[in-house]
This record gives C-alpha cells, sequence and structure tokens, in this order.
C-alpha cells in the first residue's frame, strides 16, 4: 500500500466512524508503526482536512464549518494564550498568514484544533532556528479560524478582543483574503 492509498483509507476510516480511531488502531490495521500514522495524519492535515486529536484517538468533523479571518497583534510570550482561548472555545486555528506592504500575502497552514497541537506548535518553534512568522510584522498577523457556527466564532472573536488580542485593519490592507 502506498502512502496515498494509506492516508485515503485513513480519511475514509475517519469520515464513516462516529467514534474516535486512535493511531494505534490505525498501524495494527495497515501493518505500519504509530509514528507512519501519526505522520500521515499530520500530512491530512496540511491539506486542509479538520482532524481533531482526542485523548481516544482521531475524528474528524463532518458538519460544515465556518471560517473567519481574524487580525491579530500580540507578542510571542501571548501565542501560547491566543491559541488555546481559540480551540477551548470550540474553534480550529486553520493558517496564519501575514500581509506585508513588499511581499503582500505570506501564508502558513496551522491545522490546530487542540491543546495537544497548540503544545506540538510552540515546541517546534522552540526547538529551531525558526521565528514566529508574526515577527515579520512587529506581532500583527491573521488566523483564519473555523468553527461549527457564527455564534462559536463571535464568542472566539469576543474572547480573543477580551485579552486585548484583536486589532483593526490599515487602509493599505484588503478587506478579503
Amino acid at each position: 500500500m502506498t502512502g496515498k492509498e494509506r492516508r485515503d483509507y485513513i480519511l475514509t476510516e475517519l469520515m464513516e466512524s462516529d467514534t474516535p480511531i486512535s493511531a494505534s488502531n490505525f498501524a495494527k490495521r495497515l501493518q505500519v508503526s504509530r509514528q507512519v500514522i501519526v505522520n500521515d495524519v499530520a500530512l491530512l492535515r496540511a491539506n486542509n482536512h479538520v482532524i481533531e486529536a482526542t485523548n481516544k484517538g482521531y475524528i474528524i468533523r463532518q458538519s460544515a464549518m465556518v471560517e473567519r479571518v481574524l487580525k491579530m497583534q500580540h507578542t510571542d510570550a501571548d501565542i501560547e494564550k491566543e491559541l488555546n482561548t481559540i480551540v477551548d472555545l470550540g474553534g480550529y486555528v486553520k493558517d496564519i498568514f501575514v500581509y506585508h506592504k513588499a511581499y503582500h500575502i505570506v501564508r502558513a497552514p496551522l491545522n490546530i484544533a487542540s491543546r495537544l497541537d497548540v503544545k506540538k506548535y510552540l515546541d517546534n518553534l522552540k526547538c529551531g532556528k525558526s521565528i514566529s512568522l508574526m515577527t515579520v510584522t512587529s506581532g500583527y498577523h491573521y488566523h483564519t479560524i473555523c468553527a461549527e457556527t457564527d455564534e462559536r466564532l463571535d464568542e472566539i472573536q469576543e474572547a480573543l478582543s477580551k485579552l486585548g488580542y484583536l486589532a483593526k485593519l490599515q487602509e493599505y490592507e484588503p478587506v478579503e483574503f
């Protein structure tokens, strides 16, 4: 079985299942290591599949998600609080991007759906020579945030506003991304 066939199988099984499926379960079925499954799920997430890691395994959200782009501004020290606020309120952080006058939009997928995803993201930032994308624009950045309802997005936006993380669009910034 090729990697693509394996990922297609994982995706199909998750879409047909009402309960979470563990990486170990997939590994046993597909006769590969658990790490191979974890990597496959990461690749699926990078291709914009909303796969959530729970304490009982992976699950894919079946309901249609609504999304909203929010402009943020804060320091690196606030990244964890920002992302945890979003996922704790039922949001999914699809990506991060910056708008630069010279380079225009520079975007990177995040696919963060849980506190575990937040921790992994922060660990990746800390363990390398990389810096967060928002550093390029003095902490200003955007997230595409998904949730099951507009009301849920409103709750997330209000919580981020109370934390002082929301920023206003400037004249030169596009309204639609």
